[in-house]
């Protein structure tokens, strides 16, 4: 006897698909943003260990 009853549901919000910013970079481009990214942690890093890094042995 349920049959015809009539469930009024709110609809589910429609989402914007999100955008990224490396999506419309050339190829070229992305390749080159990575391996700067990749040679300025690294730098950070060695900058960081030369110093803020721990005192060295025997002090």
């Amino acid at each position: 006897m349920s049959d015809n009853i009539i469930k009024f549901q709110r609809p589910k919000p429609v989402k914007p698909p999100r955008k990224s910013p490396f999506k419309n970079m050339a190829p070229g481009v992305k390749r080159m943003v990575f391996w700067i990214a990749i040679i300025a942690g690294l730098v950070l890093a060695f900058l960081y260990f030369q110093f803020a890094g721990s005192a060295p042995p025997g002090v």
